[in-house]
């Protein structure tokens, strides 16, 4: 006797297709929620790595900047230094200078002419004193026009000064007058 197959197996088949679609379908969708977790664990690897470079650059850039700070407080006081040290080598070099200007004030003083006060304002001169008469002051004047220290001097005031009837002065006249230094020129610049 033949046999007839009389169950449905196109219906078993199409079921039995169905079931493996779906079981490579969810093969895929797991292969695919792999590929896309392993990617996204890779991105945010990069992401904390650079995080981590950025970190480091910024304190490396604060570590600078601070350095950078330093330097330039350094600057300013290697300046203020300098500045100081100018200054007090200005003052050195003109030592010699005042020396030479009481040094040349004694030689043009004449006799019978004090001084009472000095004062000096930069390049100019300011002098008070006392002479024995108005010749002197004159006498002076030529005295400090001649000399290659000063330049344009210049009578301020002059004015009979009173005698102390106690003492064994004679009568004088009290001088105001100013000048300007002038600082000659020195044999090897001439040369």
């Amino acid at each position: 006797m033949a046999r007839i197959n009389l169950l449905p197996w196109r219906e078993q088949l199409r079921e039995e297709r169905k079931r493996e679609f779906f079981v490579l379908l969810m093969g895929v969708v797991i292969i695919a929620a792999g590929i896309v977790f392993l990617i996204d664990r890779g991105f945010r690897g990069d992401i904390r790595y650079q995080q981590a470079r950025n970190d480091f650059l910024r304190r490396e850039i604060l570590v600078l900047d601070a350095r950078i700070a330093e330097i330039n407080e350094l600057k300013e006081q290697k300046e203020q230094i300098n500045s100081r040290m100018e200054v007090i080598q200005d003052l050195q070099g003109s030592r010699p200078v005042i020396v030479r200007i009481f040094d040349e004030l004694v030689k043009t003083l004449p006799s019978g002419v004090y001084f009472n006060t000095l004062e000096r304002n930069g390049e100019r001169l300011e002098i008070e004193g006392i002479a024995e008469s108005n010749n002197k002051v004159s006498e002076l004047m030529r005295r400090l026009d001649d000399s290659e220290w000063f330049a344009n001097p210049s009578l301020q005031q002059i004015s009979a000064a009173s005698a102390d009837a106690n003492s064994d002065q004679r009568a004088a006249n009290a001088f105001s007058l100013t000048l300007m230094l002038e600082e000659p020129a020195r044999e090897e610049e001439a040369e």
